[in-house]
């Protein structure tokens, strides 16, 4: 079912689905005269719920690609922290508080490298 959902996504994601949708939604526009508007109204609903699912699974794919990217490099630098790699699988709260310790850690490194560079210079 994956495999099916990401062959969707793709396609829709792309100018040749979007076509598609286009020319799905002008048809169910055009069958409204005939007295289908629960049809149309059905279809409409039906690819609104499509749109949404693509939207979602190719945020997914975006967001899984940059993590895998990000974790990458965090990897690839010998002075960073490799316990915050697989981060976004841990619970909210515990994101929360690294990223809390991350952000009070920058500070104190910005300020330290204030101090040094502010401070005069002995020649």
């Amino acid at each position: 079912m994956n495999r099916l959902l990401f062959q969707a996504a793709d396609f829709l994601s792309r100018p040749p689905g979007f076509y598609f949708l286009t020319v799905a939604m002008a048809a169910c526009t055009a069958v409204v005269p005939f007295g289908w508007t629960n049809v149309v109204t059905y279809a409409l609903s039906v690819l609104a719920i499509v749109i949404t699912g693509v939207v979602l699974i190719q945020g997914y794919r975006d967001t899984a690609a940059l993590h895998a990217k990000l974790d990458e490099i965090v990897i690839s630098l010998r002075e960073a922290r490799n316990d915050v790699v697989g981060l976004e699988h841990a619970d909210p709260d515990e994101i929360k508080g690294v990223l809390e310790c991350l952000e009070h850690e920058a500070g104190v490194l910005a300020g330290a490298r204030e101090a040094s560079t502010s401070a005069p210079r002995r020649s």
